[in-house]
Parts: C-alpha cells; sequence; structure tokens
C-alpha cells in the first residue's frame, strides 16, 4: 500500500483548516462536519497518515476542501498580505540597491552554487528531525556545535534509535558516504530556473514556469505544494490557478526554495530578481510563499556583489510588505539575533514563538533565516552551521543561507572542509543536469546574466 504525502483527502483538509485559522477565515462550520463525521482535525506532520481513512470520509474531505476554498479572506488580510505583484512592491519598502559591480562576479555566482549545495547537505540527513534529536545527535558524536557534516561514526544505538535519520538522506548526506552533491529539491529548482533563463534571458512568465515543471521534473521529485500544484495542472487546471485549487500549503516554504539563481542572474537588482521569483512562485504559492520567493532573490542579488549583510537583508525585506507575516518573522529573526543570548537559548526563543506551525511552513524558517545570516554576519561556516542547528526545514534553510553567504565570500575563499567532498559534481533527475558540474553551472548562470 502506498501512502503517498500531501495528496490524500484525509491527510489535506485538516491541513487546509489550519491554514484557513491563520489566515482568519472562518472555518468553524467546516471543521465541525469533519470532526463530527469522524474526521481527524490533526494534520500529519509527515503529510500522510498511516491508513486510509473510509470512502465516506475521503470524498467528504474532497468536498470540505472545496469549500474551504471558497472562504473570503479578512479585509485586513488582503490589504496586509497582497498577492499582486504591483500591491506587493508598492507596501514594501524603498529597496537600497548595492551598487552593481560585477567585479569577482564570477567567483561569487560560483559560490554561492558550492554554498547552496553545502549548506543543503549538511541539513538533509536531520530534515524532519526535532530541535532536541539534532542536538543529541551532534553532541554525541562530538559534533556539537556544529563544525562538520553530521556522522554516525560514534552514535550511540538508544540515541540514533529516538533520533532516525531522514532515510533517504542517510546513504548519500554523512560525512563518511558523501561522494558529491546527492539530488534534491533544493538544487533541482535552481536548475529549472537556469532553464528558464536560458530559454528566455529577458525573463518568462508563469505559465512557461508550469510547462518546465511538466517537462523535466518528475512527480515524485515535487512536495507540498509544488505536489498539490503539479496534480492540478495534470488535471487541466491552467497555471494562473493551479496552486489555488485544493492548496493548504500555499503559505509554505516551497517557492522560497526555488528563486536563488534569479538574484545570481540580477547582481545589484533585487527588484528585478524579486519580479522573476514572483512570476516563478505564484504558480503553486501566495502570499508569505510568494513572499519568501521574492525575498530569496533578492538577497541574492545584493549578496553577488558582495554588500555587507545588513544591506543584503535591507535589499531583501524591501521587496516584502512591511505589515504581512513574512516581514515580522524576518524582523523578529534579526532582534533575536542582536540580543544577548548565546545561540541554544536564542533557538530556544524561536521556537517557543513559531514551534506551534508546521516544520515546512516559510515562516518559522524565515524567522531562522533570517537569525542565521544576521548573527553569522557574513561568515560562511557560522551561518549554515546556524541554520540547520535551528532545526525545522534544515536542508533548505541551510540552502538558501548556504548561497547568500557563498555568494559573499567566494568560490576561492570557501573552507575545503564543506566544499570539497561535494566534488564539484551534482546528481539530479532534472534531465540535461545530471552530473552537472557546479563549475559549469556557474558558467551558464554567467552567461543568462549578461
Amino acid at each position: 500500500m502506498i501512502r503517498l504525502s500531501w495528496t490524500q483527502p484525509e491527510d489535506l483538509l485538516p491541513h487546509a483548516l489550519v491554514a484557513a485559522d491563520l489566515d482568519g477565515r472562518d472555518a468553524a462550520d467546516v471543521r465541525e462536519r469533519w470532526t463530527a463525521a469522524g474526521g481527524d482535525p490533526e494534520p500529519p506532520a509527515s503529510g500522510a497518515s498511516p491508513e486510509p481513512a473510509p470512502a465516506h470520509l475521503r470524498e467528504l474531505a474532497r468536498e470540505l476542501q472545496t469549500e474551504l476554498d471558497k472562504l473570503a479572506d479578512p479585509e485586513q488580510l488582503l490589504t496586509d498580505e497582497p498577492e499582486d505583484l504591483d500591491a506587493i512592491l508598492a507596501r514594501g519598502a524603498a529597496p537600497v540597491l548595492p551598487a552593481n559591480e560585477r567585479a569577482d562576479h564570477a567567483n561569487r555566482v560560483h559560490g554561492a552554487w558550492l554554498g547552496r549545495a553545502a549548506g543543503c547537505l549538511l541539513g538533509k540527513p536531520v530534515e524532519k528531525l526535532p530541535l532536541e534529536g539534532i542536538r543529541a545527535i551532534a553532541r554525541a558524536t562530538g559534533n556539537w556545535p556544529l563544525s562538520g557534516y553530521f556522522t554516525e561514526v560514534g552514535l550511540d544505538p538508544a540515541t540514533a534509535a529516538r533520533y532516525p535519520w531522514n532515510r533517504r538522506s542517510r546513504p548519500t548526506s554523512l560525512a563518511e558516504n558523501i561522494d558529491g552533491m546527492p539530488e534534491d529539491d533544493d538544487l533541482n529548482f535552481p536548475l529549472i530556473a537556469l532553464h528558464l533563463l536560458e530559454r528566455s534571458r529577458s525573463g518568462f512568465e508563469t505559465h512557461d514556469v508550469a510547462q518546465a515543471w511538466l517537462d523535466l521534473l518528475p512527480a515524485g521529485r515535487v512536495f507540498t505544494a509544488e505536489r498539490i500544484t503539479y496534480r492540478n495542472l495534470l488535471a487541466g487546471h491552467e497555471p494562473e490557478i493551479a496552486g489555488r485549487v485544493g492548496n493548504p500549503f500555499r503559505d509554505w516554504i516551497g517557492a522560497q526554495i526555488r528563486t536563488d539563481l534569479y538574484g545570481w542572474a540580477r547582481p545589484g537588482d533585487p527588484l528585478a530578481a524579486a519580479r522573476l521569483a514572483y512570476q516563478d512562485a505564484r504558480l503553486s504559492h501566495g502570499r508569505n510563499g510568494i513572499y519568501g520567493a521574492m525575498f530569496a532573490a533578492a538577497a541574492n542579488a545584493a549578496a553577488v556583489t558582495g554588500a555587507p549583510i545588513h544591506t543584503v537583508l535591507s535589499a531583501a525585506l524591501a521587496v516584502v510588505p512591511s505589515a504581512s507575516r513574512y516581514a515580522a518573522a524576518v524582523r523578529r529573526g534579526l532582534t533575536i539575533a542582536r540580543e544577548d543570548l548565546d545561540d541554544e537559548a536564542a533557538v530556544d526563543l524561536l521556537h517557543e514563538e513559531y514551534g506551534h506551525l508546521h516544520w515546512v511552513h516559510v515562516l518559522p524558517n524565515a524567522a531562522l533565516l533570517a537569525f542565521a545570516l544576521a548573527r553569522g554576519a557574513g561568515d560562511f561556516e557560522r551561518t549554515i552551521t546556524l541554520a540547520v542547528s535551528g532545526g525545522w526545514d534544515t536542508d533548505s534553510v541551510g540552502a538558501t543561507a548556504g548561497a547568500i553567504t557563498g555568494a559573499l565570500t567566494g568560490a576561492r575563499e570557501l573552507p575545503a572542509t564543506w566544499i570539497e567532498p561535494l566534488g564539484d559534481r551534482l546528481a539530479s533527475s532534472v534531465p540535461g543536469f545530471g552530473g552537472a558540474r557546479f563549475t559549469a553551472l556557474a558558467i551558464r548562470t554567467l552567461e543568462v546574466s549578461k
């Protein structure tokens, strides 16, 4: 029996109820009907409950999801968190653009690719683990605070049993078995972005992104909002609405992991990078999910100029509506980074304030990303280890933090401890990119930036 995550109606509806509550949409009647029929209102953390629901519950879940899709958004939400691009940018701040210095651009783009891979790889084996599990494993193996890739050498059986590695990543992502960068959606999506810009350097539309997914991405390599959107495209929904139908994950992190390359390709122009990110993100996400994509793209556009980290963060925050929950999460992460708390206490505070949200939701991960970038102060190793040791979506936050600080550092200055295991190669199921060299990808990225 296959229990495919992020697709079963009885598993999606509880997530949709949570999303409605967070947005302030009145879902009380839907919740009451679901629980009265025997449905579980608690969403599964892993994306799929172990056993299928009875047929009548599955049908009811589909019916109720349609009703939730029709609920009106509160007026204040529409004001604070618009989805139209012009309205998004109008509600942001005036961006402080770094000088468009292309000196050493090649080295910084190469560093961004390598940094993204290393940060992702560090986070892969502990993805989905709770914060205490990450700390327990690292301490048990003499790797705390983190100073290298995770290892199970020296890991005691009790800790290993209590906190099992990510099943898919264990064979490829521990220090003793790393042999190049293994496949990951956090690296597949920059490849898709590169493909889109190689087809049209001036830009693309959302329908081009949809077509690229269908042409290049296996369905099993997309998750949460992307999986729902992929299914809806196959069901005949147009790209403009495919992400809006039965999709409770529109405020999750999926779009934020897709857009770093748009910044690398638009050095010194965070607004242009954010506009590209918007066209990509709106296929599958809304509101804070879109803002995360725009934030990441703008940050990378500033980082590849070598701007100071505070300028990078200011430029990125400028493309996000200031009254949005995303902007508030970023600001909170920055505030905590400045407080007189040690790293563990600071992360504990983040989890205290954002731990009620799913570990793939964009808001806790945005707060953690901002915290790691600010406290890391541009230092590559410190930033990626802060990002990953902070928990939640470890490989995704590690990847974004690694891309930004990899660009700031440049490939030539990145620590060999983190870069040599990559072997300058990347595994991917995206056609044309399997076994790609990071050196070659950097050259191709430079070409689309001209």
